[in-house]
């Protein structure tokens, strides 16, 4: 399964801890703000509308009442009636239905614009009247789909500016009002006739005061909630920058963390316009912490964290970031010029973070993964799309892995030969179950000889893995990974059965079987019932105790040392022999020598390369002999290839040797046929690449 999912769920909590609503916030604000104030101008153009059309209202009485009177006077005392209407001083003409003016009376200045006012209380009820607009009212009034008029609110402003300059409007009277013109227009004779009077809107400053006191309301509302909302985004704002501050801050140097490095890395690798830098991503490990942490106490080791944070962080440039991964580890993304340029300015980091503590020089490995550049066919940078942090980190970090062994202070670059190890780790780990179900796990067998009288006296077994698609391969390309990856427990069980239930086979054919030691592994040791299930898996094959060895590395004497006893005498018990392997190779314990019951005691390799003659090795051989014979512990020595080596053990009671110069290791079917036989020594044997 690939990493996706993880990741989709990091960038699903990473955008909901960056979502930001204060622009939902703010695009709400000013929406509100905008309806608001359409809704306020609607609602005073309809109030003024209203207020309007009530004034109209009772000059409509009137001009209804002349248009009344010219029905009724025109038909009883002729044209007598118009000196009558005359006398109301209203301008007004009379028209017939093609529009030819029939009388006229004070001057006619009625405009074109005309459209129809609802009047909401007249004595005939709601009534609707044609009305045409004056001279000076044009634009005023605007007629709607359906012909009725509303109020233009900046023709109306700039006429009422227009009055008060060239009527007489004398502000600050009480009396003072503004007079809107207009005509309307009454049916008479039937409809044969067009009745047209002129009438004047009166609008005073209370009714101003009215509609200006409502919209004024209606704006001090809007304020009071644009307001709320505008204090209630700061709020959210200052919350969640609080918020994004805590999720983003590692608890312990109180800098950045991961999650802030993986998205503001990203963010960084991606822009186009960082693509034609060249950036490198480091994983920094400050080494030996648990031990400083054991050594004084967690709260220095994390003031000594702390202090890691403040030196990286000095030592960033612009676009450059660093944050705490996890435990002792530091994430870093820098820039650079070339590869040496980078190394300098790291070793400059190095050199700083070691002088951290006072009575201390502390060591750091730092991996570096370079960010590969990314061009088009013509040589120009191009936005770095796909990027993966996550990825760049955890490929420092497998450059860093490569310093483990080490405890100075050192820089490791990734290369592809790290892909190749990784990958061949994940073929090892995919195929493990496999080669064991399968038996592709084979026993090769080293014998071991008495020096004196060349005699076989006893013999290793190894383990080779003889793949069907991957080939033959030699212990040393997969027994390290399957030791790290915990699968070396099921290695221990198949080697041990499987060489019981050869010497077992070999007794049964007639021959004279030796011990024959297995390799078990430190891992295995923290198993209460280990001497049990290592009993238990010999009997099942039916071998003998006495010719199984068990080996255990001197590595494993420093782990859990009761432990180790209490198995060792249980193995003792039950039959077995155990023996110390590769005594020397480490920083071996006298002290563990003098506790642990061992019956064998293998010198590791290393002493036997290079020259004896008269040196400290032969010092130091001499002694772990004498040593063991001391101790009643058989002494083995291992890796022998010279004739003069063999002698000089000879001579000082080695038990046994085992090495090229007698025998390479073999298959089982090749290692039956020295068996019962005395090899005579012979010429050396050229070790194998």
């Amino acid at each position: 399964m690939s990493n996706t999912t993880p990741k989709r769920k990091k960038n699903k909590v990473l955008k909901i801890v960056r979502k930001n609503p204060i622009w939902i916030t703010i695009a709400l604000c000013i929406v509100i703000a905008l309806v608001s104030d359409v809704i306020i101008v609607l609602l005073s153009e309809t109030i003024g509308m209203y207020v309007f059309n009530s004034k109209i209202g009772d000059e409509y009485e009137a001009v209804s009442y002349m248009a009344k009177m010219y029905d009724i006077g025109t038909d009883e005392n002729g044209g007598d009636i118009y000196a009558l209407l005359n006398e109301d001083g209203r301008s007004y003409f009379i028209t017939d239905t093609h529009g030819n003016i029939l009388y006229e009376h004070g001057s006619n200045t009625m405009g074109h614009t005309n459209g129809k006012f609802k009047l909401p209380f007249t004595s005939q009820g709601e009534t609707e009247l044609r009305v045409y607009l004056d001279d000076v009212t044009e634009g005023v009034f605007e007629p709607d789909e359906d012909g009725e008029l509303s109020i233009n609110a900046a023709s109306m402003f700039k006429f009422a500016t227009k009055m008060g300059e060239e009527i007489n409007l004398q502000i600050g009277i009480k009396k003072t009002s503004l007079e809107v013109p207009l005509w309307i227009a009454v049916d008479v004779k039937g409809g044969k006739q067009i009745f047209y009077a002129k009438v004047c809107g009166k609008i005073t400053p209370s009714d101003m005061i009215f509609v200006g006191l409502f919209g004024i309301i209606g704006f001090v509302l809007v304020t009071c909630i644009i307001i709320l909302m505008l204090i209630n985004m700061i709020n959210t704002l200052v919350y969640q920058k609080r918020i994004s501050k805590v999720f983003f801050t590692d608890p312990i140097t109180r800098g950045h963390n991961w999650m802030w490095f993986s998205f503001r890395g990203e963010q960084l690798l991606k822009k186009r316009r960082n693509a034609a830098t060249s950036y490198a991503v480091l994983d920094l490990v400050f080494v030996k912490f648990r031990n400083y942490c054991v050594c004084h106490s967690v709260i220095e080791g994390e003031e000594m964290l702390n202090k890691v944070d403040k030196v990286l962080s000095a030592n960033l440039n612009k676009k450059e970031l660093a944050a705490h991964y996890a435990s002792a580890n530091f994430a870093l993304l820098l820039k650079f010029k070339d590869r040496e340029e980078l190394k300098a300015r790291i070793q400059q980091i190095i050199d700083q973070l070691e002088k951290i503590g006072v009575d201390h020089k502390f060591t750091f490995h730092v991996g570096v993964y370079v960010v590969e550049n990314i061009t088009d066919a013509k040589g120009r940078a191009k936005r770095r799309k796909d990027i993966d942090i996550e990825r760049e980190y955890n490929n420092a970090c497998t450059a860093r892995s490569t310093l483990e062994e080490c405890d100075d202070s050192g820089i490791a670059f990734f290369d592809e030969n790290l892909v190749e190890e990784q990958k061949w780790i994940d073929t090892v780990m995919e195929h493990r179950r496999g080669a064991i179900e399968n038996e592709e796990y084979v026993i090769y067998y080293q014998p071991k000889y008495d020096p004196k009288h060349n005699k076989l006296k006893g013999v290793e077994a190894l383990i080779r893995w003889n793949s069907p698609e991957l080939g033959f391969k030699s212990p040393g390309t997969f027994i390290p990974i399957l030791e790290k990856n915990g699968f070396i427990q099921e290695i221990d069980h198949f080697m041990i059965t499987h060489v019981a239930r050869d010497q077992k086979a070999w007794l049964d054919a007639g021959y004279e079987c030796v011990p024959a030691s297995v390799n078990v592994s430190r891992a295995h040791f923290i198993e209460d019932d280990l001497a049990a299930q290592i009993r238990d898996a010999v009997d099942k094959e039916g071998c003998p105790h006495n010719l199984i060895e068990i080996e255990l590395t001197e590595s494993a004497f420093f782990d859990d040392k009761k432990a180790m006893i209490d198995t060792i005498c249980k193995l003792k018990d039950y039959g077995f022999m155990v023996s110390m392997d590769d005594f020397g190779s480490g920083y071996s314990s006298l002290n563990s020598l003098k506790d642990m019951p061992l019956d064998i005691l293998k010198l590791d390799a290393e002493f036997f390369k290079g020259d004896l003659n008269g040196g400290r090795g032969e010092i130091v051989i001499s002694k772990a002999i004498a040593l063991a014979k001391s101790l009643n512990m058989l002494t083995v020595a291992e890796g022998v290839e010279f004739k003069e080596q063999v002698d000089f053990l000879a001579e000082k009671g080695c038990d046994m040797i085992q090495g090229y110069f007698f025998a390479k290791p073999m298959p089982k079917e090749e290692y039956a046929e020295k068996m019962n036989r005395t090899i005579p020594v012979v010429q050396e044997i050229i070790p194998e690449n």
